[in-house]
């Protein structure tokens, strides 16, 4: 059966279902069982592998219920990233490369079904009012959704699909993004309570290396998660509060910012704050935490390097503070982030994690840094392959008063 003559037999079965049955009486089983004998009707003894059939019950029943054509796509694990640029345009990221497919939904009307579903699963709302909204899927994946007329191309969604096995720093030493050696450096550094912070640009993977770097906590602390749409997968921790942005509602009132949830973190006696993703006027909470003895804390910010992250962090402290003396905001920095560690995602579609560096402090009107590890490509690396690993500078690590508080011997 090719895919044209299955796309009418789901029409049929739909249309069926439509006229005949009232769909709000029945169970999910019932509904199943319903669908599963109309399409017993519609074939009629001929012959379709076993797959098939079950694939097209699944597409009518997910059309119904679920998601549509969106379950489908979902179910892949090899997707990691789904761009629906209206019902016409579905693209997918696989081993971090795109390809588009060749299935499409019905129409407008279907994709604005399915994403209404979406933002009212998790209590948010977007009409034309409100045409931009973050919000994530029941298994955490991160969702955006931008409605026409700002999305020019029709109802405009990302998926940012959510792994189902938690990102532990085994995981990246397998991938080859880390050492064993950098990772226990990294555990210390975790432990001794070193603010860290972790650059990157888009689709890096900041957050899957903040996800592994959190599982270093120790178990026994109090941990608060902030985040835009709720997506950290930290597991040991016990006594966890995981809390998470909300939008305006279609008034204009109601939003809670990330600023909003940092001040209400420090009411909340945290050892340790996790914010997912600093791009604001926030970043200056977020200093001040770090700076008041919330030390341990860690987040992530988009940027291209290393010294890039710090121009970003001056930027979005203006932000939060204008007039603010860029003398001071520098002094903040420097103070409050103890390590920062830069991802990228390089040439052949692979993520590595390219430098550790420590921030010294503030001198003759800059933020000095002391670069511990940098990525160095070999005598293997291709134009479509890159190989190479972080190799330690001769650089001694210098601030190392909180591994001696901590008890750690070590040296890094």
């Amino acid at each position: 059966m090719d895919e044209e003559r299955e796309q009418q037999l789901i029409a049929s079965i739909k249309q069926y279902i439509a006229d005949n049955l009232v769909v709000a009486r029945l169970s999910d089983e019932e509904l199943e069982e319903q669908i599963e004998a109309i399409e017993e009707m519609y074939l009629q003894g001929q012959y379709i592998p076993i797959e098939k059939r079950v694939s097209i019950v699944e597409q009518v029943y997910s059309s119904i219920r679920g998601l549509g054509l969106l379950d489908t796509i979902m179910k892949d694990d090899n997707i990691t990233e789904v761009m629906i640029n209206g019902p016409d345009n579905i693209f997918v990221e696989q081993k971090g490369r795109l390809t588009k497919l060749d299935k499409h939904f019905e129409d407008e009307r279907k994709l604005e079904d399915v994403i209404q579903r979406i933002v009212g699963m998790a209590g948010r709302e977007v009409n034309q009012a409100n045409p931009i909204v973050d919000t994530r899927l029941p298994d955490g994946s991160r969702v955006n959704v931008v409605l026409p007329p700002i999305a020019l191309c029709g109802p405009t969604m990302t998926i940012r699909k959510f792994s189902k096995t938690p990102m532990t720093i085994e995981r990246l030493i397998q991938y080859g993004s880390l050492t064993r050696e950098i990772a226990d450096k990294l555990e210390l550094l975790v432990r001794a309570k070193y603010n860290i912070f972790i650059s990157g640009g888009t689709g890096s993977g900041k957050t899957t290396f903040l996800n592994a770097l959190s599982n270093y906590i120790p178990e026994d602390e109090r941990v608060i998660t902030i985040e835009d749409s709720a997506e950290l997968q930290i597991t040991r921790v016990r006594n966890l509060v995981r809390m998470e942005t909300r939008n305006a509602n279609s008034s204009g009132v109601g939003a809670i910012t990330i600023r909003d949830l940092i001040k209400s973190s420090l009411r909340m006696r945290p050892e340790r704050i996790v914010v997912g993703e600093v791009r604001g006027g926030e970043a200056l909470d977020m200093l001040q935490a770090m700076n008041t003895g919330h030390d341990g804390s860690l987040s992530t910010g988009h940027a291209n390097s290393t010294k890039d992250m710090l121009s970003r962090l001056e930027t979005m402290v203006l932000q939060g503070a204008e007039g603010l003396p860029l003398e001071a905001i520098r002094q903040q920095i420097a103070s409050a982030v103890d390590i920062i560690i830069h991802l990228s995602r390089l040439r052949d579609k692979s993520r590595k994690t390219m430098e550790i560096t420590e921030v010294l402090g503030y001198k003759d009107g800059e933020i000095q840094l002391n670069p511990l590890y940098v990525f160095e490509e070999d005598e293997n690396s291709t134009l479509e392959k890159v190989s190479g690993h972080l190799v330690r500078t001769e650089n001694k690590m210098q601030n190392d008063f909180k591994l001696i508080l901590s008890g750690i011997k070590e040296t890094i």
